[in-house]
């Protein structure tokens, strides 16, 4: 009787749950949660994996003291199995819950109507990772692994081509390969807003609002900075980005500037401030080499080193480095040619003479950490060790490092410092800024006097 009382209480549970939480949530994280075994003292719990016994706990811990046994520090008298995946029976006492039903077949085909596709050669082993990469690929890694429970929303930004969209699609694959019950939406800002405006003149946004809110649990948004200056458009992606938040689904978005140079509305913009913003800078020529040398694998090609240092050397963007690599895989074959300096010099010369803007300097960089820090130069470059010297001082070489292709060597001997004091600098901002705003917002702000001063 006492075991038939413990299975009812859980069934009581699982039916209050359903009333408060979406369809696809309860169906992802409640449904596949089995007890094993009870007493009045506490109730065994078998889990699939670790994050559902988080998901539990972080969001019913207090409905739950209402149906299981409760410790006398006031916490659910709670104990968990993690569930072995070879295992061939199931346990022998399994709550008699009314099943939930899935989605009907009219509603799976609105959401396939919906559906994006991932790019196949995006994906976390095809990402060239290197210094101006390493926290953010770190970050993407976290989330995919994890999607609703670490960083949310997780916003990536930097320049043009230097791989957000391949980490935001590594997200994507690696999601739907290891978190299986999940549905992955993958967009760009423009396409989002296309379907807004088909679905107005069809008469059908109850169903894409009924499709993002309610289908979708990991919602990848591609540059959202062409949702600026839309003030409809940004409103129902507000809407539908706070309905998913709330039910701890998982969003990613790029762009190509932090979200305090968007020209967004206050409220959006404090929304993707929420979670963790992450600047991607231009990868050193030791990546771009790397990178240039793996997509040429990719073609059957071998380039030398020194012809890749060259070509590295005079291309920062990875798209462009592409499409460097594209011309001279093509001028090789078509011509049966060898890829040697003179091919180089022939087929890439308008390439190469696409100069990027005046180089950043290291006093570049000195004024616009002095000018956000309110300290002097000659105080940075100096010895002292007061914390309202040291940090912009660290600031300055982290943003060295990121924003000079220079080795640390270099960078060093710049600060009067040695190569591991530089590298220390960095790892202690990369720390500091991600549970710091203010700190990674002054860090934005010196990026932005930067990109003034060398435009």
């Amino acid at each position: 009787m006492e075991q038939q009382q413990q299975c009812e209480a859980w069934s009581q549970f699982l039916n209050f749950a359903k009333t408060s939480t979406s369809i696809s949530a309860f169906h992802n994280w409640l449904s596949p949660i089995e007890v094993v075994s009870h007493s009045p003292e506490k109730m065994v719990l078998k889990v699939p994996n670790i994050f559902v016994k988080e998901y539990l706990l972080t969001n019913f811990k207090q409905d739950l003291l209402s149906f299981v046994p409760v410790l006398p520090s006031g916490e659910p008298a709670l104990e968990f199995v993690i569930e072995k995946h070879d295992r061939k029976t199931r346990p022998f006492l399994i709550p008699q819950v009314a099943p939930v039903k899935p989605q009907d077949e009219k509603e799976e085909q609105e959401a396939a109507a919906f559906e994006a596709q991932l790019n196949s050669h995006y994906r976390f082993t095809t990402f060239i990772e290197g210094s101006s990469n390493q926290f953010v690929k770190s970050a993407a890694i976290g989330v995919a692994n994890r999607p609703g429970m670490t960083y949310n929303p997780l916003f990536l930004h930097g320049g043009v081509g230097l791989g957000k969209t391949h980490l935001l699609h590594s997200i994507g694959h690696h999601i739907r390969e290891h978190h299986k019950r999940l549905r992955v939406q993958c967009i760009t800002t423009e396409a989002f807003i296309n379907q807004i405006v088909d679905s107005l003149k069809n008469k059908s946004i109850d169903k894409l609002k009924r499709f993002y809110r309610s289908s979708v649990d990991v919602l990848l948004v591609d540059d959202i900075q062409f949702l600026q200056n839309r003030t409809n458009f940004e409103e129902e992606f507000a809407n539908t980005f706070e309905t998913l938040i709330n039910q701890h689904k998982q969003i990613v978005i790029t762009c190509d500037k932090p979200p305090t140079q968007l020209k967004l509305s206050e409220r959006m913009v404090a929304r993707m401030e929420w979670g963790l913003v992450a600047h991607i800078g231009v990868p050193d020529i030791e990546t771009r080499v790397a990178i240039l040398q793996a997509k040429a694998e990719q073609k059957g090609l071998t380039i030398p080193s020194t012809m890749a240092f060259r070509i590295a050397e005079l291309i920062h963007n990875i798209r462009q480095l592409e499409g460097a690599l594209n011309r001279l895989s093509a001028h090789s074959r078509l011509m049966h040619a060898t890829i040697n300096d003179e091919l180089i010099d022939r087929t890439l010369k308008d390439l190469f003479h696409l100069t990027p803007k005046e180089k950043i300097t290291i006093e570049t960089i000195l004024k616009g950490v002095s000018s956000v820090f309110q300290v002097r130069v000659t105080d940075l470059k100096g010895h002292g060790r007061t914390k309202d010297i040291a940090l912009p001082r660290q600031v300055a070489m982290f943003l060295a490092k990121e924003l000079i292709n220079e080795s640390l060597v270099m960078i060093g001997a710049s600060f009067g410092k040695t190569h591991s004091t530089i590298l220390h600098a960095c790892k202690t901002i990369e720390t500091k800024v991600t549970g710091d705003d203010m700190l990674r917002r002054q860090i934005d702000m010196v990026r932005r006097n930067i990109d003034m001063q060398s435009a």
